[in-house]
């Protein structure tokens, strides 16, 4: 076997033997307890801690990706580890005292804060007591947010917040779920498409796929009824048979690219939404119908370069 070759196997098919190759893992390919680097002088990131020795070992599986003095592990695949900045999405699955509990596909539920939040009035002000007797008629179990990852505590709960018209509560549309490690990470996550889909690519994993009108509450599903001064209603949104056939498309279009593990944003998205054109839309129920999207939008990218 040479350097760099891979592994040569044989496998037994019935009655007949053949010779196989299975690829070596990059270099800079790392496991639990591989020791990253004895040198003094670096930074620890995500996904590596620091021996009794004062060697950096690596605590997940994944690539090693230096920047300067600074070594992290970006995992490949397994639960999702948040950094700040991070835009994700959820479902609230606990209301509790000034705050609430998040599923964001990580290994401790997400933290929000009824501090760092918008309140529905759009008033700037201390939360009140009031304030913390009405959390449910602001979010209440099973609802899904969009936000952002604030801080992350010492237990490594993630804290977030919604302060922004980018985020809060989401409107009508479809969830699907892929490893966190295909989202590739983009200056924006939030994309209204030009087939009239706006799409919430978030870096735990979860994605949101609704109709352009829906993809955000605060400041566009929300609005103050000014007639009598109460609290604001939420807009009529009407949901047409072509936008769910649009979302459905979408959402099947997704599930082509995380089955041939690709890279998933705005312009892998719209490479297989224009080779699924090809299919009915429940045609792309069928795994060959997948398969074959994904190699397609696999030789695409390779011809244009996207996947250097």
């Amino acid at each position: 076997m040479s350097a760099g070759s891979g592994f040569d196997l044989k496998i037994r098919d019935g009655n007949n033997e053949k010779n196989t190759t299975l690829p070596t893992a990059p270099q800079n390919f790392v496991t639990p307890g591989t020791i990253i680097t004895r040198e003094p002088g670096f930074m620890r990131g995500h996904g590596t801690y620091v021996f009794k020795d004062g060697s950096l070992v690596a605590s997940v599986c994944g690539t090693v990706e230096r920047v300067n003095k600074l070594v992290t592990v970006k995992g490949v695949g397994g639960v999702y580890n948040g950094e700040v900045g991070d835009v994700v999405v959820g479902r609230i699955v606990k209301v509790m005292q000034k705050r609430w509990k998040v599923d964001i596909n990580a290994p401790l539920e997400g933290v929000l804060l009824l501090s760092s939040i918008n309140l529905p009035s759009g008033e700037l002000r201390r939360r009140s007591a009031e304030d913390e007797l009405a959390m449910r008629e602001i979010l209440k179990e099973g609802d899904m947010i969009s936000a952002e990852i604030q801080s992350v505590y010492n237990d490594g709960t993630l804290a977030l917040h919604t302060r922004s018209v980018k985020y809060g509560k989401l409107g009508p549309g479809t969830l699907i779920k892929v490893p966190a490690s295909l989202i590739k990470r983009r200056k924006a996550h939030i994309h209204n498409l030009p087939i009239g889909i706006s799409v919430i690519l978030g870096n735990n994993g979860y994605i949101w796929i609704s109709p352009l009108a829906n993809g955000r509450m605060p400041g566009t599903n929300m609005e103050q009824d000014e007639t009598d001064g109460q609290k604001p209603v939420l807009e009529e949104i009407k949901i047409t048979g072509t936008d769910r056939f649009a979302v459905a498309r979408i959402k099947n279009c997704v599930a082509a690219l995380s089955k041939a593990w690709l890279p998933i944003y705005d312009t892998s998205l719209m490479y297989s939404y224009d080779c699924s054109m090809k299919y009915e839309c429940k045609e792309l129920l069928k795994p060959e119908a997948l398969k074959e999207i994904g190699e397609l939008v696999r030789e695409q990218m390779s011809t244009e370069g996207y996947m250097a």
